[in-house]
């Protein structure tokens, strides 16, 4: 539908005009690379020129501008997305920036991620959800060692689509011979992650060249432009059809009413189904399908829905319903990809608090298999992981937990290391595999009573804290 006529469908129905954009095709984008490289300034061209900023948006930003002298021009199109005081102030980005605009085509959420090799957890939180990376270089530079540990997480997380977009062409006089350079470069360096398509556009955020326009400066360009790549590219995304849904709470405000909540992360659900609760092994079948909008016959992927059951079983926080011919990995050892992200270093055998979905256990890193150098991808021998670092460990757990590996669904095969002492975030994880360990899950220092006790424990008063007997 041309713009034309959603201008007029808005003015003759509005109920039609926005059936319209409901059922428009989602693409999450993040956009990465190295610090400077004008990840910020492309989002704020893609919105100024596709007509998504506001009169006010636009007086405030031109303000700032000149509060902050970011640039010679009369606005900074940065600002729109870095909107903390620190960041205007340095002319950087920290936090992971969101923003929503639709085309005629489809609907996107864009995530402007910091390129500063301090902030790398930053931007692995935000590639984590997204479909397609525009993975930005600065036609000055080059390839540089965020362009490609940018490159590679991205590939780790599961993202399949890739732009290269190689921006600042102004800066170096719109020359081919700079663009087919980082071209080759950076293919000869992806050429063993697991994209499924490059594509490559040289740009100019600051001018808008190739951007949403097509650039007269770069006759020689024979492809699209950002914006039609984004609005024509097929993201192929692997979803997996077998159910899962991690509880996330129990739901019991009276005596009438037992149900368990969460949102479900693949597959779908109808009134009826047989189900299995893990890690008990209890079948039941559904009664009926909660949600806010009123009771369904049928659930599928992304939907937060209460579930209630015909039999009293027992389910908890951080127990998995699945279908029982779709049973999920069940193991305490698995091998993992992990992205440290604090100062202080993984160490080998120190206990951890990990958190696979919403059931948290407590464990520790067996070994690390490797470090990866993400400058040519090598497998490196190494005892621990420092900052920013990304390795391949065995992990061993104090209890059984459910997963998928990642490759087949990322809800049921991610999860997060917190340091008992601090509760910081420390380190996030894809997990591969379940494997035999060389120390079994039931730690030799613990009793089999000891280990169901403390579980028991950490279950109904998790406040108390992980060793709660000895």
């Amino acid at each position: 539908m041309t713009e034309q006529a959603q201008t007029n469908l808005l003015a003759t129905d509005i109920e039609a005009y926005l059936k319209v954009h409901e059922n428009k095709d989602m693409l999450r984008i993040l956009t990465c690379g190295s610090v400077d490289d004008g990840k910020s300034t492309l989002i704020g061209r893609l919105l100024y020129d596709s007509k998504m900023i506001f009169e006010d948006q636009m007086a405030a930003i031109e303000k700032d501008s000149k509060r902050f002298n970011t640039t010679d021009n009369d606005f900074d199109l940065s600002l729109l997305v870095d909107g903390l005081q620190s960041e205007r102030e340095q002319g950087i980005t920290i936090d992971v920036a969101y923003r929503y605009f639709a085309t005629d085509q489809r609907k996107f959420i864009i995530a402007d991620t910091p390129g500063h090799e301090q902030y790398t957890r930053n931007m692995a939180t935000g590639a984590s959800t997204c479909d397609l990376a525009i993975i930005l270089i600065d036609a000055r530079h080059g390839v540089q060692v965020q362009t490609r540990r940018h490159s590679y997480i991205c590939s780790l997380l599961g993202i399949k689509n890739v732009v290269v977009a190689i921006n600042k062409m102004d800066a170096v006089n719109y020359e081919q011979s700079v663009y087919q350079s980082i071209k080759k470069e950076y293919r000869e360096f992806s050429k063993d992650l697991a994209f499924d398509d490059v594509r490559f556009v040289p740009i100019s955020a600051l001018k808008g060249d190739n951007v949403v326009n097509e650039s007269e400066a770069m006759s020689w360009y024979p492809g699209s432009t950002l914006m039609k790549l984004l609005n024509t590219v097929q993201v192929k995304r692997a979803e997996s059809d077998e159910f899962r849904l991690q509880v996330q709470y129990v739901n019991r405000p009276n005596l009438d009413f037992r149900g368990f909540c969460g949102t479900i992360a693949a597959g779908d659900i109808r009134v009826g189904d047989t189900i299995i609760a893990l890690p008990s092994g209890k079948e039941s079948k559904v009664k009926s399908i909660v949600t806010f909008d009123g009771n369904l016959e049928k659930a599928s992927a992304g939907m937060a829905i209460t579930l209630t059951l015909d039999d009293e079983i027992d389910i908890s926080r951080g127990d998995m319903i699945v279908r029982p011919h779709q049973k999920p990995f069940s193991a305490s050892n698995f091998e993992a990809d992990v992205v440290w992200m604090t100062e202080e270093p993984l160490h080998v055998d120190r206990e951890y608090e990990i958190k696979v979905g919403t059931k948290s256990v407590f464990g520790y890193v067996e070994a690390v298999n490797y470090q990866v150098d993400v400058n040519s991808l090598k497998h490196n021998e190494a005892s621990q992981l420092n900052l920013n670092e990304i390795g391949n460990c065995r992990f061993a757990l104090t209890a059984p937990v459910q997963f998928d590996a990642y490759d087949a669904n990322k809800h049921t095969g991610a999860f997060i290391v917190i340091d008992r002492l601090s509760n910081v975030t420390v380190g996030a994880g894809m997990i591969r595999k379940p494997v035999d360990s060389e120390r079994k899950v039931n730690i030799s220092e613990y009793s089999a009573f000891e280990i169901e006790f403390n579980e028991l424990v950490r279950k109904h008063f998790p406040h108390w804290g992980a060793k709660v007997i000895r």
